[in-house]
């Protein structure tokens, strides 16, 4: 039974938001495979890992002689579209349990399992809570903070970001516990107190899928999920059960001894003395001597080999010597598209406080480290 005769960019643009998620060695092999479902009007593409659910549609209706549903290799499909040529023709037939697809003199034949046994996330149509911003605002909320959440810790909490609902404000927080990126952007309206850690993962994708663009997503905030939706897509994903740690807390408020620097030569400048630092150390230290007028900055290795960068900055304090892992601040620097950041300290015990000046949104706060 012919399925779908259509162009390979109506079947390889929804095709690829969805297999993001999607790993090729699975415990349940149909983990590995995308539902297709057609039911009279646009085909739908469905993934899930039994976390995260992603499901969008073709852009235009594709007739079919009949209504049909199945599930076969997501990888495998994507590739085979991805291998083709972008203005081919490509058809899909079905015939007993496996998918012919066929576009010229190029011929695949993949096998299907039965689409009743996928395990769709149960639908909730209503919602606890939702709010509406735009994908740029969203995007911007996940790049400014991604980055410091933590892999694989122990504590499982810290292994996700933070999404806050608190009146005008949505605020995004990541911590591995070393560091901790914080940003907030206005809501039109103000929303009732809702908070929820959204699964690294989850994240990730989403910073893949959402555009620098002012097309509205929505959040709903469901019974131990969350949803967003934007243009056709429709992410579902299971919320990290754990209380997340009390950012406030992190925040300094006595850091006074303050200068601004330019981002890039300071980005360049830490880049070359890393170097020498210990890359095969998980936290690599550098040294930054705050000084009136200038910025030390040194790394040395296990060697004794040692780098040093020396960088003219307005600073009229006494001096501070504070040691910090040094991945962090790249970290931060190769994040934020600012000219300059500003750099709070208290004292050489103290965690740093990284601004962008004139942006009292975003927060990047660094504990120091004993090299």
């Amino acid at each position: 039974m012919l399925l779908i005769k259509t162009n390979r960019d109506t079947l390889l643009k929804p095709l690829q938001a969805v297999t993001g998620i999607v790993e090729r060695r699975q415990t349940l092999p149909i983990l590995s495979n995308v539902l297709i479902r057609q039911n009279g009007e646009k085909t739908s593409f469905l993934t899930t890992d039994l976390e995260i659910q992603i499901k969008t549609a073709t852009s235009e209706d594709l007739a079919s002689e009949q209504p049909f549903a199945l599930t076969v290799s997501a990888k495998k499909l994507q590739d085979i579209l991805r291998s083709l040529s972008s203005s081919a023709e490509v058809s899909l037939t079905r015939k007993d349990d496996h998918l012919y697809v066929k576009s010229g003199k190029s011929a695949f034949n993949l096998q299907i399992l039965p689409a009743e046994d996928f395990p769709e996330v149960a639908d909730e149509p209503e919602s606890e809570a939702a709010v509406t911003l735009t994908q740029k605002e969203l995007k911007n909320l996940f790049h400014h903070v991604q980055f410091a959440i933590a892999q694989q810790d122990i504590r499982y909490y810290l292994n996700g970001l933070l999404l806050l609902t608190d009146g005008k404000q949505l605020i995004s927080v990541g911590t591995d516990g070393h560091r901790l990126a914080y940003i907030a952007t206005q809501l039109e309206t103000a929303q009732k107190k809702q908070e929820v850690i959204l699964p690294r993962k989850a994240v990730f994708e989403l910073s893949k899928l959402l555009e620098d663009s002012e097309e509205p997503v929505k959040i709903e905030y469901l019974q131990n999920k969350i949803r967003f939706s934007f243009a056709d897509v429709v992410l579902t994903s299971k919320v990290i059960d754990g209380k997340f740690p009390d950012y406030n807390r992190v925040i300094p408020t006595r850091n006074n001894k303050v200068f601004d620097i330019d981002r890039l030569i300071f980005l360049q400048a830490l880049q070359r003395v890393s170097i020498l630092s210990n890359q095969s150390d998980k936290f690599r230290g550098v040294r930054l001597i705050v000084d009136k007028g200038s910025l030390r900055i040194i790394c040395k290795n296990n060697e004794q080999e040692e780098a040093e960068e020396e960088l003219e900055i307005a600073y009229p304090d006494e001096l501070v010597d504070i040691s910090l892992n040094i991945t962090y601040l790249l970290d931060l620097l190769n994040n934020v598209s600012s000219e300059t950041v500003q750099c709070a300290f208290e004292n050489a015990n103290s965690s740093v406080l990284m601004t962008i000046p004139g942006n009292k949104a975003f927060k990047y706060i660094v504990m120091p480290m004993r090299i």
